[in-house]
């Protein structure tokens, strides 16, 4: 354990929000990486919003450390979660840590230094493990250029069309999130990205360390490994992004085009469960008419092999679904569409 600071003599720098539904089997792991940062003045909360497990018991042995604290609410969803809990926090700097998931020993450092050293950071993100349940580890980044300038800064177009891959565990100025109104609560998913977007059209920019300071977590079925929720999710936050700007808006015809991009390939994934549902003729019919926005050769190989054999497409289009179910990394139906890190 780092050292703990005095809670009377010091002010914490950073607060963590730790949502921690049905991960009370995880989150001692997500704790004890908080516990070996190499900054010590943070303070915590873990909040339980009504899990089916139990936290609480998990969250316990924990509490002998006065820096972290434990919240019960009912269930409201993560956003409700993570607002609630950021009410209970007084850190002018919030950093998110998802209960199955790690920080690894410099992050709290990093960020912080970041953020207290350039007032113009309006986040601050990093590159992260990918494990669990995936074919092959990975990083979010994955050796990606960040964004379309120096790869450390991201403009507000770099984060909206995901050019610049912000993390979850991200870090941001508590004045910010109280001026934007903090996460939407109506937001069923793309919570995170909706909140990156709002952060950024306050002006300023988005930093990358270029390090590996996180570990994400993907879980068997989990809300990032359903493509078309995240598709309708995405179009939320696009349509809510175009509605705030000007019409003039240097990112209004990028929005627009983003709209249109995942639009096509919700449409994609509708046609898809058509096929899996048992109509294959309409559902080939509908996935040829936005075949020409896909990319990589197993599609192209796919739809010359259904042609041939139509009655093929339902049992390979099966198995995507599962693979996808089990948080496998396949050729997306528009790359940079399906982001993990947010």
């Amino acid at each position: 354990m780092s050292n703990v600071p005095s809670p009377a003599s010091t002010s914490p720098r950073v607060a963590v929000i730790v949502p921690a539904y049905g991960v009370a089997h995880l989150v001692r792991e997500a704790l004890a990486s908080l516990q070996r940062q190499t900054l010590a003045d943070w303070e915590c909360i873990v909040i339980d919003d009504g899990a089916p497990d139990d936290v609480a018991g998990a969250v316990a042995p924990f509490l002998s450390d006065p820096r972290i604290r434990f919240v019960h609410t009912d269930n409201r969803g993560v956003s409700a979660a993570r607002n609630h809990a950021v009410r209970q926090t007084r850190a002018p700097l919030i950093a998110l840590l998802d209960g199955d998931d790690l920080f690894r020993p410099a992050y709290l450092e990093t960020m912080v230094t970041a953020l207290e050293g350039d007032a113009s950071i309006r986040l601050a993100t990093c590159d992260a493990r990918m494990f669990g349940a995936v074919p092959r580890e990975r990083t979010c980044v994955n050796g990606r250029k960040q964004g379309t300038g120096d790869g450390t800064h991201g403009s507000l177009a770099d984060v909206l069309d995901r050019s610049f891959n912000v993390y979850i565990g991200t870090t941001f100025r508590r004045a910010d999130f109280e001026r934007i109104g903090g996460f939407d609560e109506t937001m069923a998913q793309s919570e995170d990205l909706d909140l990156w977007v709002r952060l950024m059209m306050l002006g300023g920019r988005a930093y990358y360390a270029n390090a590996v300071l996180g570990d994400y977590r993907v879980r068997p079925g989990s809300a990032s490994s359903n493509s078309g929720r995240m598709l309708l999710g995405n179009i939320k936050v696009y349509e809510k992004a175009r509605r705030a700007l000007p019409e003039n808006a240097p990112e209004a015809p990028l929005i627009d085009r983003l709209l249109a991009e995942n639009h096509t390939a919700l449409a994609f994934e509708h046609a898809i469960d058509r096929i899996v549902d048992g109509d294959t003729r309409r559902g080939l019919a509908e996935l040829r008419a936005t075949s020409g926005h896909v990319e990589g050769v197993v599609w192209r190989a796919s739809f010359v092999i259904w042609h041939i054999l139509p009655a093929l497409a339902r049992p390979m289009l099966q198995w995507r679904r599962q693979k996808h179910r089990r948080g496998g990394n396949g050729e997306s139906t528009l790359p940079g569409i399906l982001g993990i890190g947010a």
